[in-house]
């Protein structure tokens, strides 16, 4: 097998079982980092529309095990614009190069970078009021950028680490809001050209990798220290980025 065809597998194989891991229970930082190393081995519109799949799957198996734990309002609040969100990322995925595509990934990845750094010190500065229009605009953003790069988890952690709500429902939360954004995108995906079910079928072999991950990612929460896990997460995403802004 040619260096190309290895590395390819290789990597399709690690983002499929990383996007299970992620689900989980280790947050929204690995999730971050797949899009981008599927788009160093084929091109970024190509990597979004074959993720797509992959991440329902890996919906399906973590709602499974957060079941009904979600804060229904948040929810109902964040979806409204997420909808909205999505129609406009899939406008700007539609009449934008591939080169471009490629380089606003990488902007988005150390924006991500960013937001992980800062995120103690800008939350401990937060004097916040809730009000509805906060989760339409959140919603927004995140269906947006998710829609872009499946990259939509810390806007939507943002907004839901200052509703003050316990862990297990932040989490089910979470998941509930993209498992069904993700739904959405599969439409407006598949008009957009992102969806190509030949490609697809020629990857179904990454199905039982998803919930392996996810198997593996609920254990990894409860032993493997999080400062150590976020500081490796963050070397990876600094390196994906300059790739994909450089090369």
């Amino acid at each position: 097998m040619a260096p190309n065809l290895i590395l390819y597998y290789t990597t399709m194989a690690l983002a499929a079982f990383l996007t299970g891991v992620s689900k989980g229970g280790l947050g929204g930082m690995m999730g971050a980092l797949i899009t981008p190393m599927v788009a160093l081995v084929i091109p970024v519109d190509q990597a979004i529309g074959l993720l797509l799949p992959v991440i329902i799957l890996g919906d399906v198996f973590a709602l499974g095990a957060h079941w009904r734990r979600w804060n229904g309002r948040l929810v109902g609040l964040l979806i409204p614009g997420g909808l909205i969100g999505i129609t406009l990322g899939t406008f700007v995925l539609t009449n934008i190069s591939a080169l471009l595509l490629q380089r606003i990934l990488g902007v988005l990845v150390f924006l991500f970078v960013g937001y992980r750094l800062a995120e103690n010190k800008v939350l401990k500065t937060l004097s916040y009021q809730t009000q509805n229009w906060h989760g339409w605009v959140a919603g927004g953003l995140a269906g947006f950028t998710s829609t872009l790069a499946h990259a939509g988890g810390p806007l939507i952690a943002i907004y839901l680490l200052i509703q003050n709500i316990p862990p297990p429902v932040f989490i089910a939360t979470s998941l509930l809001f993209f498992a069904v954004t993700n739904l959405i995108k599969v439409p407006f995906y598949y008009q957009a050209g992102l969806i190509d079910m030949a490609v697809l079928a020629q990857v179904v072999w990454l199905a039982p990798l998803v919930p392996l991950g996810v198997w593996v990612g609920k254990r990894l929460a409860m032993r493997v220290d999080r400062t150590v896990y976020e500081r490796i997460i963050l070397v990876l995403l600094v390196i994906s980025g300059v790739l994909l802004l450089t090369r």
